[in-house]
């Protein structure tokens, strides 16, 4: 089995820096951009071009499941299971199923949410190979930084690195991304 060729990465002090390397790298045609930063950088999402995830999908269709699962069970168990006749009102009365329908629906928003969050992310990830980059620990601190991935179509060491160079990172280093 082939390994697969390093990718590159440069660290920056600000997230100005990371942003402006970012936009100068997509720019220059590269498209396997990844960034990391100790806090949300404004415009970076934009600049990385991030498609959206779905995540919104599984809270609507969690919280569905959840409303109309309390309103199943509910119906079931005064409609069905166990009727009964309490001054003449319908045992299929939607109103009282009300409060229990929208505290399951959003507790099955919450649980499909968190699921769909963990499940896009490749959650839990204890190790991944760009955790072994020099000072890439500081990048849940005070560190930015940027990776341009062997697998873009556009990926040539030489370029990259002088495309890298003109930004003058603080550091430029191999990474297996």
């Amino acid at each position: 089995m082939t390994r697969p060729a390093p990718s590159l990465m440069a660290e920056f002090d600000s997230a100005d820096r990371l942003l402006a390397a970012a936009r100068s790298l997509r720019t220059a045609g590269f498209r396997g951009l990844q960034a990391y930063a100790p806090f949300d950088v404004p415009g970076l999402a934009e600049v990385l071009q991030s498609k959206p995830r779905g995540i919104a999908f599984a809270c609507l269709l969690g919280s569905l499941a959840g409303g109309f699962g309390g309103f199943f069970m509910q119906w079931w168990a005064v409609a069905r299971s166990y009727p009964v006749d309490i001054g003449g009102r319908p045992a299929n009365s939607w109103p009282m199923f009300v409060p229990v329908c929208f505290s399951l629906a959003v507790l099955g928003g919450a649980f499909f949410t968190l699921a769909a969050m963990l499940w896009r992310a490749r959650l839990p990830k204890l190790y991944h190979p760009i955790f072994d980059a020099p000072d890439f620990a500081r990048a849940a601190r005070d560190r930015f930084f940027v990776v341009v991935r062997s697998d873009d179509a556009a990926f040539e060491a030489t370029r990259v690195r002088q495309a890298l160079d003109a930004l003058r990172p603080l550091a430029i280093s191999e990474v297996t991304a």
